[in-house]
């Protein structure tokens, strides 16, 4: 199969678990003997800009007609099977679905969060669940609350895209792959096509070290935003200290905007180690001397990757009881859940996962088997093939229906 992956790669500064999957499923595609092409932008290249391209750059969110151009072209010379989306903010825009539909080629669409229904893609405002903008047309909550980097000039340009381009995503993409149950039904209770949305869970690949004893430390890794619930770790960990600790440390690895708040926090302390950011060997290292792996998102997670790593590492996981970590963690049997946003609730899970290593070991060779069977590369081949193989099988039969009605003088002209 010739597949040509779309996708606006993310800052390099900040760690992307999107980029991180998009790079994953181009070598297993490739592993697996299909042929696949890279059709990419880059937020890095913003930086390099002249001042006029930077200015030009929130203009063509919602619309960037060169790339049509270019794609539709591309598409044409190469004529790839399928087109498989993935992120198109800021650079690339959903014009590519019109290049698609210009080529007629079908296109299958990955959604990594929820910016179809909300311009910022997170359903969360001031560290709370929001939304006010699901099943609207006009997005302007999000403006009005500045959503978007607290930012209302910022948002415009995702409003705008969201609110003019809805139809476009909706009728042209073949079949949009949700990256858990949770996901999917809430953007099916938002509106948007259920016979288009797909549940395909993002894969890991088998790490090259797994856990051989019963771990040395608790491990954070991720980003440092109050939406993954680092706040909410950090008291959940005062309450541990306060109450005579557990026996090993919290190591903190990640970047991102509590970066300060989370070194000034750690600093001076034998129980806390913040370590920066870690590069991939470093992560699944990380991960195999965990006692356990803490997930304590705010925000209701479209999937959890930390959580499928840790769990292919044979590590047990504490994570928040709602979004995917409800379907990725069966509480008690390959992790522990806490209450959402309940720092002693957390705390209590932790103590609990670190005080009985017998029953720790036996949660995280459960939690290794749920990988084997659900989150393998080989489970992860077989599912994206399938949902291409549909989405072109699909796109056949709708353009033989529109041929079809068009013979017999029946067709609609619009």
């Amino acid at each position: 199969m010739h597949v040509l992956v779309v996708h606006n790669r993310y800052a390099s500064a900040q760690p992307s678990g999107e980029n991180k999957v998009v790079d994953q499923e181009v070598e297993l595609l490739r592993a697996g003997g299909h042929r696949v092409g890279l059709f990419e932008r880059r937020s890095d290249d913003i930086g390099a800009m002249s001042l006029l391209g930077k200015v030009a750059v929130p203009l063509r969110v919602p619309w960037n007609p060169a790339v049509r151009t270019e794609l539709a072209a591309r598409l044409r010379a190469e004529r790839p099977d399928v087109v498989h989306v993935h992120n198109v903010f800021p650079l690339l825009s959903p014009a590519v679905l019109a290049a698609c539909a210009d080529a007629g080629v079908p296109a299958v669409a990955t959604l990594h969060n929820y910016t179809q229904i909300c311009p910022p893609g997170t359903l969360q405002r001031d560290g709370r669940p929001c939304t006010e903008c699901v099943g609207s047309s006009v997005p302007l909550p999000a403006v009005r609350h500045g959503c978007y980097r607290d930012s209302r000039l910022a948002t415009v340009p995702l409003a705008v895209s969201m609110s003019a381009n809805r139809r476009r995503w909706w009728s042209g993409v073949e079949r949009f792959l949700c990256i858990s149950a949770a996901q999917r039904d809430v953007l099916v209770r938002a509106g948007m096509p259920a016979e288009r949305l797909a549940v395909k869970h993002n894969f890991v690949p088998d790490p090259d070290a797994r856990r051989t004893d019963d771990g040395e430390h608790v491990l954070y890794l991720g980003r440092l935003a109050e939406a993954k619930g680092v706040r909410l770790l950090m008291a959940a960990w005062d309450e541990i200290t306060a109450g005579g600790g557990v026996g090993v440390p919290l190591v903190i690895a990640g970047t991102g905007p509590l970066e300060a708040e989370v070194t000034a926090w750690a600093a001076g302390r034998d129980d806390v180690r913040y370590v920066g950011l870690y590069d991939t060997a470093e992560c699944q290292k990380a991960i195999a001397r965990s006692v356990a792996v803490v997930a304590p998102s705010t925000w209701l997670e479209a999937f959890g990757l930390v959580v499928v790593e840790a769990m292919a590492a044979g590590v047990p996981v504490v994570a928040a009881g709602h979004g995917a970590f409800v379907e990725l963690v069966e509480d008690g049997v390959t992790g522990l859940l806490h209450r959402p946003g309940e720092s002693a609730s957390l705390a209590s899970c932790l103590r609990r996962i670190t005080a009985e290593p017998a029953t720790n070991r036996e949660l995280g060779r459960t939690a290794r088997l749920r990988y084997e069977q659900g989150f393998s590369p080989a489970v992860g081949l077989e599912r994206l093939v399938e949902e291409y193989r549909t989405a072109i099988a699909v796109r056949s039969e709708r353009t033989r229906g529109g041929d079809s009605r068009a013979s017999r003088g029946d067709g609609n002209s619009t």
